[in-house]
């Protein structure tokens, strides 16, 4: 597993995360691979394009790839770190590593998940955090609502 060119597992991640921000979207991208690098299932965050809360890129790629036997030597790419939701999803159901972009846009629960016995890579991904960035300056109270932030 480690002779896997994670860079490269970032790729379709990547282009979810850019087509969501093309759409209006929270541009957060994730794709899920089995071990051997073969690409399971693709999405991105969709909560303001399907007016749906529990459409982030995480889910939509664990939706995507369908039923799984086991998720153990499954390999979750993330353009951003997870949040609560998506850190539940991936202790829920055993998932074996985290590939993430970046995480200096929002630090998400790495440590938890480290815990948990989740491999977790951080990219430090420029690419990522631009892109991150640009939205919440762009769109300061859609990504409030994403990561839970209420004004009252």
């Amino acid at each position: 597993m480690d002779s896997l060119d994670y860079q490269a597992l970032l790729a379709p991640a990547l282009a979810e995360a850019q087509a969501g921000f093309e759409e209006g979207g929270v541009p957060v991208g994730a794709a899920l691979f089995d071990q051997n690098g073969q690409l399971l299932g693709k999405g991105r965050n969709r909560r303001v394009q399907d007016d749906d809360p529990s459409v982030h890129g995480e889910t939509a790629a664990f939706r995507d790839a369908g039923r799984q036997r086991c998720y153990r030597d499954t390999i979750l790419v993330t353009t951003l770190a997870p949040c609560w939701y998506c850190s539940g999803l991936i202790r829920q159901f055993g998932i074996g590593t985290l590939v993430i972009g970046e995480n200096a846009n929002f630090e998400g629960h790495l440590d938890w998940l480290k815990e948990a016995g989740v491999k977790v890579i951080l990219l430090d991904d420029e690419r990522c955090k631009q892109l991150m960035a640009r939205f919440i300056e762009q769109s300061p109270d859609i990504w409030n609502e994403d990561i839970g932030q209420c004004d009252h």
